[in-house]
């Protein structure tokens, strides 16, 4: 039985093992600006995840644990970061265009 958890676990780890290369890439690409690795990696987390997703909880040993843990938090990492690209692009865009107004009635409504 202990083998054959080996054995399951095996395809697991290569699969956690490229998710967490996958990240790193991505974390890579955040930092360059690069917009077609950024799409490469999403392609590749997407295949990733589709791979994973029959996996629970209750199939991972100390070691594939570890990987998605890891996996995990390089994605958490590389969300900030996202995050902080975006707001980053947002106070640029405002700081161009002025404070954001709210648009103007077109029309005013009929009174009594």
């Amino acid at each position: 039985m202990a083998a054959a958890a080996l054995h399951d676990a095996a395809p697991l780890a290569t699969s956690l093992r490229q998710m967490i290369a996958v990240l790193e890439t991505e974390r890579q690409a955040l930092a360059a600006l690069d917009a077609d690795a950024l799409i490469g990696s999403a392609r590749d987390k997407e295949a990733l995840c589709d791979v994973l997703a029959g996996i629970g909880p209750q199939t991972l040993d100390a070691e594939t644990r570890g990987l998605a843990e890891t996996a995990r938090h390089l994605n958490e990492v590389n969300r900030r970061v996202r995050n902080l690209l975006a707001a980053n692009v947002a106070a640029r865009i405002e700081a161009l265009g002025g404070a954001r107004r709210l648009p103007r009635a077109t029309y005013a409504p009929l009174l009594g």
